[in-house]
């Protein structure tokens, strides 16, 4: 009698697991377009990390209408070139039949501006997790999205924090010589201007070079209190020591483009202090243990910066999906407009654009070698 009791409360058991984690019905394929390589690698790793995380979860409650989740990481090097041809690569998947929901990339403006030729017609939703440059929403592309804010709102926000809470006076602002950089350039300036402290100059610096130091006289003669770098961490860990070796003692705060652990550590000693602006938020901060302790277990190391915004790019596009019931790009595409939903970067709606109708911006400091949020102030 004990026996026939086992056998049938393990058989209850096993359909219990069974009805709970269903089979399949096969799988849909997310391609993560961004930087592994090279040295903006720590940025697109970690944005691949939190939508693996994401992909991990919605794998355990079942998958997206009953399909596996499957994740494909693409390395465009930081390269537009690089970019077109991982974008021509999914295009060549989708006339092969592959089934793919969308993209999540890419990490840099100039790469996703490259990319959305191909992008804008393919049956895909595109979602960059932190590609901020004010045009790649007016494309034209209706199945694009962000999950972070644009410059048009993280530009007046940090020269705002430069005049009211750096006290900056002679502002000049460094800009690297690319989509992103030329567009927050603009966006900076035209806020310091409405502000009444127009930039004291403003210097264009080429992308990643190993050295600024014929730059460096010309910031020097500004005679800033405040220096404002439009660029990313290639830029900001070479500007900053070189500045500092000059003597030039100036505040120094770098856009989002620097708010990852690469710049800081390749960057130090002169880091320390520094200041970084961000259009998403930390992981220390809106992450709980459990969330923490999920990442580690599914990449292997501890989240970055941008693993928060990839981990929501891609819960926005399963959100769309569910509430599509279905993954007809219009549908989704529709669906996403009109989400209301809260994630780890914040409350997300969009509006007609694709962009959030909700857009924060923060600032973060370098002290003891880590990130700590200084705007907005911490309850």
């Amino acid at each position: 009698m004990r026996k026939v009791l086992f056998v049938l409360t393990f058989l209850a058991l096993f359909a219990s697991a069974c009805s709970t984690n269903p089979t399949p019905k096969g799988e849909v394929t997310v391609y993560v377009v961004v930087p592994l390589s090279g040295a903006q690698a720590n940025g697109g790793q970690t944005v691949l990390g939190g939508v693996k995380l994401e992909a991990d979860q919605l794998n355990k409650q079942g998958g997206l209408l009953g399909y596996k989740v499957n994740v494909v990481g693409q390395d465009d090097a930081a390269d537009s070139d690089t970019a077109k041809a991982k974008a021509q690569e999914i295009a060549d998947a989708v006339k092969q039949g592959t089934k793919i929901i969308g993209v999540i990339g890419h990490l840099n403006s100039g790469q996703t501006l490259a990319a959305m030729q191909i992008y804008k017609d393919l049956p895909l939703v595109v979602i960059t997790p932190t590609a901020s440059e004010v045009s790649l929403t007016k494309q034209g592309f209706r199945n694009f999205f962000r999950v972070n804010a644009t410059d048009a709102a993280q530009g007046p926000a940090l020269a705002k924090f430069i005049v009211e809470q750096l006290g900056g006076q002679r502002i000049v602002v460094v800009h690297a010589d690319n989509e992103y950089g030329n567009g927050l350039r603009d966006q900076m300036t035209t806020a310091l201007q409405g502000l009444g402290h127009p930039a004291a100059a403003v210097v264009k610096i080429p992308e990643a070079a190993p050295t600024y130091a014929s730059f460096i006289p010309t910031i020097k003669n500004a005679q800033p209190d405040v220096v404002f770098l439009a660029g990313y961490e290639t830029e900001g860990y070479v500007l900053l020591p070189e500045l500092r070796d000059a003597g030039v003692t100036a505040k120094f705060i770098c856009s989002d483009g620097c708010f990852n652990s690469t710049f800081v550590d390749e960057a130090a000693p002169a880091s320390e202090g520094a200041y970084v602006g961000a259009i998403t938020p930390d992981p220390k901060v809106v992450a709980d243990k459990q969330w923490w302790q999920e990442y580690q277990a599914v990449d292997s190391r501890n989240p970055d910066t941008y693993s928060v915004p990839g981990y929501s790019a891609l819960a926005v596009l399963a959100a769309g999906v569910q509430k599509a019931g279905s993954f007809d790009v219009a549908k989704v595409s529709d669906a996403i407009r009109g989400l209301d939903m809260n994630t780890l970067v914040g409350h997300v709606t969009y509006d007609a654009n694709g962009d959030l109708k909700e857009q924060h911006v923060y600032v973060f400091q370098v002290k003891e070698g880590a990130f700590t949020q200084v705007y907005p102030k911490q309850e």
